[in-house]
């Protein structure tokens, strides 16, 4: 039996005048998987998962999350989305003026009206989730270490118990030692979870570390899909150029031209 589709994306167009992002790109996510998607700088990951998330409107294909095609999104659409889903953004995104405790607790506070009691007891039982004290929730979010922000971010993204978690270049800024701590977290909590994830990355040691399976675009389009034991021998000259991190290859033979 086939395994149910989380996320199913088929022919999804995004331009911006001229620029030609995304070029029908087709990607399934199954249920209760991490799938990663790799890329250099500027070839449409975050345009991929912004469309999925419902902040950029595709031009033209079909976004599904749990067999809804959400691509027009309409007001409900967006509704059915947020509640679905955690985000842990690139740059932290903790609003300054708030404590940890109330930036982890924020949707349940604001979206969910949750009693604030309750909604900090779930902020401070997802802290310690990510190996951060109780005394941490008191504290400004610029009190904190980059690492310790990622840790924040993490514990917002999983305090609603989404089922897709989505995780946007999540070791960012970060030294190799944090960075491992930061993909074992992820690791872990959607484990734990049991949601489906998808992540965005251009560090391999990430990708390797969080994906079930990784896919590579370039160009628009999904140009490889494997495993990280596969990801070595593509037999792909883009993805081996990629992952081994050589100047010289067929993807910068395509940047000078332009």
């Amino acid at each position: 039996m086939e395994n149910l589709k989380k996320i199913r994306l088929r022919g999804l167009h995004k331009r911006f005048g001229a620029n030609e992002v995304l070029r029908g790109v087709d990607l399934d996510v199954e249920e209760g998987r991490s799938l990663v998607v790799i890329g250099g700088s500027g070839t449409g990951k975050s345009v991929l998962l912004k469309c999925i998330l419902g902040i950029l409107c595709p031009d033209r294909g079909s976004i599904e999350i749990g067999g809804r095609d959400i691509a027009r999104q309409t007001p409900a659409d967006r509704k059915f989305v947020t509640g679905q889903t955690g985000m842990l953004f690139q740059g932290a995104a903790l609003f300054d003026s708030l404590p940890v405790w109330e930036n982890i607790a924020f949707r349940l506070i604001y979206a969910e009206n949750k009693p604030r009691r309750e909604a900090k007891q779930k902020a401070l039982d997802c802290l310690s989730q990510v190996g951060l004290a109780p005394e941490v929730g008191e504290l400004a979010p610029a009190a904190l270490s980059g690492g310790m922000q990622k840790r924040v971010s993490l514990a917002r993204a999983i305090a609603s118990d989404p089922q897709i978690l989505f995780f946007d270049e999540p070791t960012t800024g970060l030294d190799p030692i944090m960075a491992d701590v930061i993909n074992n977290l992820i690791v872990e909590r959607v484990k734990a979870l049991g949601a489906t994830a998808v992540s965005i990355t251009h560090d391999m040691a990430s990708a390797r570390k969080i994906a079930d399976e990784i896919a590579m675009l370039y160009q628009g389009r999904i140009i490889w899909r494997g495993t990280p034991e596969e990801i070595d021998n593509s037999d792909n000259p883009m993805v081996d150029q990629f992952v081994h991190g050589r100047a010289e290859g067929p993807i910068q033979m395509t940047l000078r031209r332009r």
